[in-house]
């Protein structure tokens, strides 16, 4: 039985494909069509997930769209009508495309099912009627944890911007089955509330939410306590109310108001505009509070269930900062964050109930069937071997291990390296699949990622990947981290202490502190983002690993996805070839294809580094 899930529309499109309950695939259409959040309908994703099947449409049994838009329709018109007269030049602006697209999701989705089954030259609506379904947004994204983790029962806590009017919810899993059983519905909202801050402190909304989060150790939460005075009234279970007298996202095309700045001494920042230690402290201060919240949250559910294991997904399970005080928190004696935790997520999710919730079918056996979430497409080498021809590439073609030989000695010498292997991971996290690396040990190894690889801002943090056998003697933390989502301290054995002249540092002047002996992956607040890799899911990235300890002493690398700023994480070799030339990436494993920078074409350098000036 073959249930493909779609999200579309919204956020981040995505399909994702299972049979009789295994996960065949699983991608986002952004990394085929290369515009990043691509949101139109997947059609990309869902031809890779029959291709990876090996079957068309024809051999699907359901399709299940990732929520309902009658119900997201309800609330807005009774947002607008809660609100009127205030918010109609919103209300002119989005009704439109409700009514003349959105409303009539159904038969958009059946056309373009047609299309997909019959060729691009199709039209009408016909057909699907029985075989095309729709879950519950925070269903979804609940499903998309619940049942692939290992637990048999688990609380599933998910969080968010807003699906059809829930912004967080609480459901039970057991076996097969998964119930909601509350939810706190919009305009409040813990995701909202993230993203006011972010658009505040000067950053794109539901994509410069992680740049919140890695900027807040650079400040302090000055401004918690007004937080909680004036914006949020949260209970001792977790439950909140926002004061919706502060915030324009119900009425309005920006997320806070005039009260919003008055409240906070200024209005927003421009994107343009330096960062301030001011801005630094209110990252700090919102992280503090969605940490507050999320242990109520979590605390409450514990003791109401007497449930051992917890789930998390939705937008706001990718705080891996609020994850780890979870975990640390001891309540739980298992936390699990789906790794595709946003609206990407929700496709697999919406296949996961149309299996298991409205056809009743049973969980298969084993534990984390995530996969690791290597769920993408890969290439076979004669096929990376004629791509990268065709680019006009210039390399080697190694056997296997004088590949992770040759590769662990340059990341040693302090080499940037762009890594392509295998399966492309599902989610926003590189996993040692389409990722950049690095050695941890060098100081300089976060400022030229940040500055002449990723082009992005100086005071973003790298994660850390490390053999899993190998953590608990590099970070506090003794356990499975194999997504990115839960950050844990630095063990003190490796820190450095700090001279009494660089604690009184402020602000970015941090960064270029010393705190360790892996000084590029540890944050300003010896804390770091953990990937642990397991030889069963990366048997070649772990090999990597295994072999740079074996040079240096040290089982860690730097792993941050495989893009630019503004690009999705790479996709396919010329892709990663392209990246690879219009950076300044030393060198580049595809396959048991080994490049080197200086070996490339000059002139054809010069084009990719022209190219990337133009986007």
């Amino acid at each position: 039985m073959r249930i493909l899930g779609l999200s579309a529309y919204y956020h981040d499109s995505a399909a994702a494909l299972i049979e009789d309950g295994r996960i065949v695939g699983a991608a986002q259409e952004e990394r085929f069509t290369r515009k990043k959040h691509d949101s139109r309908f997947p059609v990309h994703a869902v031809r890779y997930c029959l291709a990876e099947a090996g079957t068309g449409l024809a051999g699907i049994d359901r399709v299940v769209f990732y929520d309902k838009p009658f119900l997201k329709f309800e609330r807005l018109l009774e947002t607008y009508l809660a609100f009127a007269p205030r918010g109609f030049k919103s209300f002119r602006m989005s009704i439109p495309l409700w009514l003349r697209e959105k409303l009539f999701l159904k038969d958009l989705l059946k056309t373009e099912l047609r299309r997909l089954a019959n060729g691009a030259g199709s039209a009408g609506g016909a057909g699907w009627n029985e075989q095309l379904l729709f879950s519950e947004h925070h269903l979804s994204h609940a499903a998309s944890a619940f049942f692939p983790s290992p637990f048999d029962e688990a609380v599933v806590l998910t969080m968010d911007g807003v699906g059809e009017w829930a912004t967080t919810s609480a459901a039970i899993g057991r076996g097969k089955s998964l119930e909601v059983h509350k939810e706190i519905h919009f305009p409040h909202s813990l995701g909202l509330l993230y993203s006011a801050f972010t658009y505040y402190t000067g950053f794109k909304v539901n994509s410069g939410e992680y740049k919140v989060m890695g900027l807040a150790p650079y400040g302090e939460p000055k401004f918690a306590k007004l937080i909680f005075d004036h914006l949020l009234d949260v209970k001792s279970d977790g439950s909140f109310k926002l004061d919706m007298q502060y915030f324009d996202y119900c009425t309005g095309l920006t997320m806070t108001n005039a009260r919003f700045d008055a409240l906070f001494g200024g209005p927003a920042r421009k994107p343009d505009q330096p960062l301030t230690q001011k801005h630094m402290d209110l990252a700090a201060s919102i992280q503090a509070v969605t940490d507050e919240v999320v242990l109520r949250l979590t605390r409450s559910l514990r003791d109401e269930t007497g449930i051992k294991n917890l789930c998390l997904a939705g937008g706001v399970a990718l705080n891996c900062v609020a994850n780890g005080k979870v975990l640390r928190d001891g309540r739980f004696d298992n936390v699990y964050a789906q790794p595709a935790a946003g609206d990407a997520g929700g496709a697999l999710g919406a296949a996961l109930v149309g299996y298991h919730l409205q056809l009743g079918q049973a969980r298969p056996g084993g534990g984390d069937r995530m996969q690791g979430s290597y769920l993408g497409p890969a290439h076979a080498q004669p096929e990376i071997e004629s791509r990268l021809a065709a680019c006009g590439a210039r390399f080697e073609t190694l056997d296997e291990a004088t590949l992770i030989a040759t590769a662990a000695r340059d990341l040693a010498q302090g080499k940037a390296m762009g890594w392509f292997q295998g399966r492309m991971e599902f989610g926003p996290r590189a996993l040692g699949n389409r990722s950049i690396l690095g050695d941890p040990r060098s100081p300089s190894m976060q400022k030229t990622l940040n500055l002449k690889v990723k082009y992005r801002e100086s005071f973003r943090p790298f994660a850390p990947s490390v053999l899993r056998e190998r953590v608990a003697d590099w970070f506090e933390l003794d356990g499975d981290s194999p997504y990115m989502l839960l950050v844990a301290d630095v063990v003190k054995s490796r820190r450095r202490a700090m001279t009494p002249e660089e604690q009184q540092l402020f602000g970015i002047d941090k960064l270029n502190v010393l705190r360790s002996e892996i000084p590029a992956v540890t944050h300003l607040d010896y804390s770091a983002r953990i990937q642990t890799v397991h030889a069963d899911t990366n048997p070649r990235y772990h090999a990597l690993l295994s072999e740079f300890e074996r040079l240096t002493g040290c089982p860690v690398l730097v792993n941050t996805s495989f893009n630019v700023r503004g690009e999705p994480i790479v996709c396919t070799p010329d892709d990663a070839f392209r990246c690879f030339m219009g950076t300044e990436l030393d060198v580049l494993a595809v396959g048991n294809c080994y490049l080197r920078k200086e070996a490339q074409d000059p002139a054809l350098k010069q084009n990719y580094e022209t190219a990337f000036e133009l986007d």
